[in-house]
């Protein structure tokens, strides 16, 4: 774990899909493992670097991850790691 994560949070949508598909649920457990680890999962370069950045400097850290078939989910770790939210992206 490069980061702590603080509490972690997820959506009302997330968390009802969780509850229904146990595929989703392991493509959110797995996922959440790489954000925590520093794969920031399916970004551009650019948004890769930033990411980089905001690690050394306490910013907050942005990762996407898709699967085929299943939602793509957003995790994001606020700048004071207090918290970490899994989301859809249209709940953003």
């Amino acid at each position: 774990m490069k980061f702590p994560p603080g509490k972690l949070v997820v959506t009302r949508g997330v968390f009802e899909l969780i509850d229904r598909n146990d595929e989703f649920a392991k493509h959110v457990s797995l996922s959440l493992r790489r954000h925590l680890s520093g794969d920031w999962g399916d970004l551009c370069d650019e948004d890769r670097v930033a990411n980089e950045s905001a690690l050394l400097e306490g910013e907050r850290l942005f990762s996407a991850y898709e699967k085929e078939g299943l939602p793509k989910i957003w995790i994001i770790t606020e700048r004071d790691r207090s918290v970490t939210t899994i989301l859809f992206p249209d709940e953003y």
